[in-house]
């Protein structure tokens, strides 16, 4: 059974981001009103509270992330001010007052902690890394860059280090880690900092510069006029849950469908893998960067009805202890998408033909439409097993796997309710349970 609540009047502004923390007992919303908000949950009654309420921004917010308790509670933010915030909560009895919004004092318990100016293009994505990895945060903005950064003092949380900058267009692919022990993969990636050595920190400022020489001398054309389809791109991330092959994100920008599997390590990121669907061609998986959309953010000269639409969302499902993996994708196009990607297996055998010589491999899972309208957000429970997608239809729809592993609809949540629809249709109900 599904149960429904409201908060009314939540922000002055359309609401642009709900997350919930770890335990699911709070709630943080933003706003193109520039403000967060901190909601409590009454388990007695069942319903939400305002815990804390600031302005966080100068400009809309886009993004929240809720980091893992272990670090504490902290929130990052991303905005259109093209800056990424970082605050973390204190007592109130050791706060002195603050000024609001309005010029009002303010006893907010949250306090901004540091403030990231790397971007060049607006805030679209934020993600803290799983906690295994240790106090690390994803940004994605609308320059196309991958940013990872990490905290190196984790009890101010003042001090952050930018540690990769990825250009999602043209990172080039790399070989799949097949014969890389668990050892090896955890050297790779680990909680510690891994630009700490001298020589460490010498090669990374100097495969840092080369790529801002290179990207300062070559401009690739898919950039030109970027602004003028920032409306109708996509900017996504979404973190792989799984420890146990290393750091791995999956993430999209722009407007050409594309969805990038990334591995992630101190020496150099490259794409394991790469899928793409569009509302003509169905879907495609490749390993093969170049043969899925290519480096080109945009597929440019191509027929109307062959264009791929915007990835507006991405969500790697835990794992909990399967042999595979799931993402799913929702896109401007009404579409969600669910892909099965498995990982090459340490000891190739014969059984293992299908994994193309210790390639990751993908098959799309799931494909629905039932929106039909741009999908701006897919979500999975603590478990893998229920995925929820928002559209513009004004309607959460819930998805689930059958006992022979078919993807279909569970059910319905209407948002909103017009008082034009006919009373038999069923979409007109609140609540609309598939049996």
């Amino acid at each position: 059974m599904i149960q429904t609540g409201l908060i009314s009047n939540a922000h002055g502004d359309l609401v642009t981001d709900a997350v919930y923390d770890f335990y699911g007992l709070r709630l943080a919303t933003c706003s193109l009103d520039q403000r967060i908000k901190v909601w409590r949950l009454e388990e007695s009654g069942g319903t939400w509270s305002v815990e804390d309420d600031w302005k966080a921004h100068d400009a809309p917010v886009s993004k929240l992330s809720w980091a893992h308790p272990e670090f504490g509670s902290i929130i990052a933010s991303g905005s259109f001010d093209r800056t990424v915030k970082d605050m973390g909560a204190n007592p109130i009895s050791t706060m002195p007052p603050l000024p609001a919004y309005g010029g009002s004092p303010s006893s907010s318990r949250w306090v901004e902690r540091a403030s990231l100016y790397d971007a060049r293009g607006t805030i679209r994505a934020v993600e803290f890394a799983p906690h295994h990895f240790g106090l690390k945060l994803a940004t994605i903005a609308t320059d196309n860059i991958l940013r990872i950064y990490e905290c190196l003092e984790q009890p101010t949380l003042s001090s952050w280090q930018l540690i990769d900058e990825i250009d999602i267009a043209n990172i080039a692919p790399g070989p799949s880690p097949t014969h890389v022990t668990r050892a090896q993969t955890a050297a790779l990636a680990t909680p510690t900092q891994t630009h700490a050595t001298l020589d460490g920190a010498s090669a990374t400022l100097v495969a840092q510069a080369l790529r801002e020489t290179q990207q300062a001398s070559s401009v690739p054309p898919s950039r030109a006029g970027l602004g003028n389809r920032e409306a109708d791109g996509g900017w996504t991330l979404s973190w792989c849950k799984d420890p146990y092959w290393g750091e791995i994100i999956a993430a999209g920008a722009g407007n050409n469908g594309v969805v990038k599997i990334i591995q992630l390590n101190s020496r150099r990121s490259h794409v394991l893998f790469t899928l793409e669907g569009s509302a003509s061609t169905g879907f495609a998986a490749s390993s093969n960067p170049s043969q899925a959309g290519g480096n080109d953010l945009t597929q440019q000269g191509a027929p109307a009805s062959l264009a791929s639409y915007s990835v507006t969302s991405v969500a790697w499902a835990p794992s909990c202890g399967r042999s595979y993996h799931l993402i799913a994708t929702a896109g401007r196009d009404g579409h969600v998408r669910i892909w099965k990607l498995k990982p090459p297996p340490e000891d190739m055998g014969d059984d293992d033909a299908m994994h193309e010589d210790g390639k990751w491999t993908a098959t799309s899972v799931g494909d629905f439409d039932h929106h039909k309208s741009a999908v701006g957000r897919v979500e999975w429970n603590i478990t893998g097993t229920v995925l929820s997608s928002a559209g513009n239809d004004g309607r959460i729809r819930l998805w689930k796997a059958t006992a022979n592993n078919v993807w279909r609809l569970a059910g319905s949540i209407g948002v909103e309710q017009t008082a034009e629809e006919p009373a038999g249709q069923p979409e007109s109900k609140d609540v609309d349970m598939e049996n």
